[in-house]
């Protein structure tokens, strides 16, 4: 099991111990793939209404909910990747995640604010997807081109 420690500062002089938090990477993971799945719904959500047009899209709390829980994905996918010590550039499978993560990103806004069309935005929300499951096959494989790994 591996574990990712954060060092509290105490000095022998002053007759305190080391002391260590351990933030067990199975929860790191687990809060990792509890975001990916949320965002994934509120991102199939936000585009179902997009595509029938529905004033529900522009509540607050469906522009709000989004950012929140992408920031704490991102926070939870550097604590892992730190953890692990494995890093983009470095990480052939995590730098496929990253330039991925990118693409996706760039087609959701085309899809929900920045498409100036309905054609354009159906096919930049049907291909975020796309890349999505290209994301989290790279994951679960930890291989850039998963396809490979499939027997």
């Amino acid at each position: 099991m591996i574990l990712w420690t954060a060092s509290i500062c105490c000095h022998k002089r002053h007759g305190l111990h080391h002391r260590s938090r351990h933030i067990d990477y199975a929860i790191l993971k687990l809060i990792h793939v509890g975001c990916v799945a949320t965002s994934y719904a509120l991102f199939v959500l936000r585009g179902t209404w997009m595509l029938v047009e529905s004033p529900r899209l522009g509540q607050r709390w469906v522009r709000i909910a989004p950012h929140i829980v992408d920031s704490a994905l991102l926070a939870s996918a550097i604590a892992m990747a730190v953890t692990l010590r494995q890093y983009p550039m470095v990480a052939g499978w995590l730098t496929a995640k990253v330039v991925a993560l990118a693409g996706y990103i760039a087609l959701g806004m085309i899809a929900l604010r920045f498409g100036r069309t309905r054609g354009v935005r159906i096919t930049a929300w049907l291909t975020a997807q796309a890349v999505f499951f290209y994301i989290v096959c790279v994951a679960i494989t930890r291989d850039p081109l998963p396809w490979r790994s499939i027997q």
